[in-house]
């Protein structure tokens, strides 16, 4: 594909996620928002008027069957990423899948055997991994700037307002606080410490079997993390990795973080690192670099990185209670 071709967009789900996504889209010179889908035809046809879009399709499958689509992105609720994405790179698309990568070890494991056997570019949207402060930060602790980490937290929490009827407690759906915002500081931990060697993980429950709130500690060999999430109560929204030779603070809302700070002894210094629009840009351009340079995965985040993070997260689960269908 040449540099100066627009690559084509297709939107699968037109949610809250959905609308910021398409939003970023427009911030990007190569990207273009080609087709929009819904169960809904009328709420396919409004998104598209508001995005400029030339396209909406009532079903997901004529969006799947639109030649003209070189990337869609799944937007939809968690219970319906791997089943999507795989018919999509079935397809013949690329595909970006919004996070979690999907509910169970074994759909993440079809859904990339499915991307190499169709030859497509496919990855999870942990769009915190592109972020310029997130980038550094990880320099910084792999090039040893900071010494050994020893340890880390992070926490993604927030006061919901009605839980009831909520998708963000509906079993069905992959509710719960553990797989819509506990996967943020789970990410960061495997970023920066990799696979823990052991994990405690305890939860609230809502009345629909979905955690209202969980905090996990991750036990590696030389150090721990400690994480929370939650619907329940807000939180600073902040990320701290502690070493040997100082810290790093990534500010808040770390997970879109514009700013860090590096510690070291009596010294303290920040450094403004502004995103463009919210970040989701920088997810873009690296499925746009993947994609012209004919790679089916990032090496950023790569298929491995999502199974790593899944197994992690399977784990949590089990030691929590947390089942779905």
């Amino acid at each position: 594909m040449k540099k100066n071709i627009k690559i084509k967009w297709g939107i699968v789900g037109l949610g809250h996620i959905a609308e910021q996504f398409a939003s970023e889209l427009q911030l990007v010179e190569s990207a273009e928002l080609f087709a929009v889908a819904s169960r809904s035809l009328d709420k396919a046809r409004d998104f598209a008027n508001r995005f400029q879009c030339p396209n909406a399709y009532g079903s997901y499958d004529e969006l799947f069957q639109d030649e003209n689509i070189d990337i869609l992105y799944i937007a939809t609720p968690h219970d319906s990423h791997a089943e999507l994405t795989i018919k999509a790179l079935q397809s013949n698309k690329h595909v970006l899948c919004e996070k979690p990568i999907a509910l169970h070890y074994q759909d993440a494991l079809q859904m990339i055997k499915t991307s190499k056997q169709f030859n497509k570019f496919f990855m999870e949207a942990f769009w915190t991994r592109f972020n310029p402060s997130v980038r550094e930060a990880l320099l910084h602790v792999q090039n040893g700037l900071i010494g050994d980490v020893k340890y880390l937290n992070a926490d993604f929490a927030f006061a919901v307002e009605n839980l009831e009827g909520n998708r963000m407690t509906d079993i069905k759906l992959g509710g719960g606080s553990l797989m819509d915002v506990g996967v943020y500081p789970l990410f960061l931990a495997y970023l920066m410490l990799g696979i823990p060697k052991e994990i405690v993980a305890k939860s609230n429950f809502h009345s629909t079997g979905a955690d209202l709130q969980t905090s996990i500690i991750l036990q590696y060999e030389t150090a721990q993390a400690i994480l929370h999430s939650s619907f329940l109560s807000s939180s600073n929204l902040k990320a701290t990795i502690s070493a040997t030779q100082g810290r790093i603070n990534l500010n808040s809302p770390w997970y879109m973080t514009e700013s860090y700070t590096l510690i070291q002894d009596d010294h303290k210094e920040k450094f403004k690192r502004p995103t463009l629009g919210k970040g989701y840009t920088y997810e873009i351009e690296e499925c746009h670099t993947c994609i012209r340079a004919n790679r089916i995965e990032s090496e950023l985040w790569s298929h491995q990185n999502s199974l790593d993070l899944i197994t992690i997260v399977d784990e949590v689960r089990k030691q929590i209670g947390l089942v779905y269908s």
